[in-house]
């Protein structure tokens, strides 16, 4: 059965400042399949799923989901934006100069002498008209530079973050924690309704008002939630604190609350730390329950009973570096894979 492509990661690498958690990495993970990342501690996994799902950005390489990248679109609504932040900070800066002109501290202290009182913007406008007026060259060179300075700040904003979680998770792609971070206060029910937040299209004064759409959105999201808690098995305790379930049911919260994002591809970090084999077990079902629905998974585990008994494709890394990948025999069996493991016989 042929699988198209959905994640692509080409010669990645990643470093932290002489330290190389990852370097020059290749993966291809198929739509469909169920693909675990595996290796020593400090092999580099977390940072991979870190890196996918831009929590750090990679040093080189790319990250291709559906065959492009995850970025932010610079649209004419963000230029026309970059352009009213350059002309307002142009016009600071014109009256800024007006104030370095005539003596800037008498200036600025008879301007805000008194807080009570609104700035006198009508002032202000017409110390900088007869500025202009008198030093043309001036006040053109402050604009100029205010307002290329003011857009050159709204575009590096705008760089920073062209790819970042929100982006990514709002594409297709959501993750569970290698460490729980659920909303340990708040009831097993609202820690999967908050999944959903980035699926509501209401806005801000349709919730406030709580007009009719939001209320239909509101339904449809609370129906959406019981179906994945009894998906996962935890319809039993909706109303329960999060803190209160037990470590295996946390764990499934988690994915739950992952889930109810509707990912394409969804991201386990070490899923199975910490349960007894029954829950392994249980969990094993879940994953492929989950596979079933067409979501794409991609596993880092320690458990091997875990990642050989579900995985299509495993690949293993080494301080960083792809040292094999393959099904789970031929990675089994490998010898740098062993090597790794368990070192090598001196003589």
């Amino acid at each position: 059965m042929h699988r198209s492509n959905l994640l692509k990661l080409q010669g990645m690498t990643l470093q932290f400042g002489g330290l190389t958690a990852v370097k020059d990495l290749d993966l291809e993970v198929q739509q469909g399949e169920i693909f675990s990342v595996i290796g020593p501690n400090g092999a580099g996994k977390t940072t991979v799923f870190n890196s996918i799902t831009a929590i750090y950005e990679p040093n080189q390489g790319q990250i291709l989901f559906k065959g492009k990248k995850i970025e932010r679109v610079l649209t004419r609504k963000t230029v026309f934006f970059f352009i009213v932040v350059g002309l307002l900070i142009g016009f600071a800066a014109l009256l800024l100069s007006v104030n370095l002109d005539q003596l800037w501290k008498v200036t600025i202290v008879r301007n805000y002498r008194d807080i009570a009182h609104p700035f006198p913007w009508t002032k202000a406008l017409n110390d900088l008209v007869d500025f202009i007026g008198k030093k043309k060259s001036v006040g053109i060179f402050w604009g100029v530079v205010g307002t290329l300075l003011g857009m050159k700040g709204a575009y590096a904003i705008f760089r920073r973050g062209i790819r970042s979680p929100d982006l990514v998770a709002e594409n297709g792609i959501s993750r569970t924690f290698q460490n729980i971070r659920l909303f340990q206060n708040m009831t097993v029910f609202e820690n999967v309704l908050i999944g959903m937040e980035r699926k509501l299209k209401s806005r801000l004064w349709q919730i406030i008002l709580r007009t009719p759409r939001f209320r239909r959105e509101e339904a449809e999201s609370r129906e959406k939630g019981r179906l994945v808690l009894d998906f996962v098995g935890l319809t039993d305790n909706p109303n329960h604190l999060a803190k209160h379930l037990s470590y295996g049911s946390q764990r499934r919260l988690e994915i739950a609350r992952a889930l109810a994002m509707e990912p394409e591809l969804l991201l386990l970090d070490e899923p199975a730390a910490g349960m007894n084999p029954t829950e392994m077990e249980a969990l094993n079902h879940l994953i492929r329950k989950i596979r079933a629905r067409g979501i794409t998974v991609i596993l880092i585990e320690h458990q091997m009973r875990v990642v050989m008994g579900i995985s299509d494709r495993v690949a293993v890394l080494d301080y960083g570096v792809k040292i094999a990948e393959g099904t789970p025999s031929e990675v089994r069996d490998h010898p740098k894979v062993i090597e790794a493991y368990l070192g090598t016989v001196t003589k």
